[in-house]
């Protein structure tokens, strides 16, 4: 029975997951990321490149330390 428990436990993390970036996606336009110096555009023509890295690292940080003041 206990591993019945570990698996339902790891779904509603997953699932608390799933949401958290379903609501971080709908309110991206919003958020005053996306245009951060050190995201890299390039457009040429008809080609158009983008790497939010910049905004990668600050998402990266906040979930880092949200998820460490979780206790496990």
């Amino acid at each position: 029975m206990a591993e019945f428990e570990s698996v339902g436990n790891a779904l509603i993390v997953t699932g608390g997951l799933l949401l958290f970036l379903g609501l971080v996606i709908i309110a991206g336009g919003k958020m005053p990321f996306g245009n951060l110096p050190g995201d890299i555009s390039i457009e040429k023509g008809n080609f158009k490149f983008y790497a939010p890295i910049a905004t990668f690292l600050i998402i990266s940080i906040i979930l880092t330390v949200l998820l460490n003041l979780i206790p496990r």
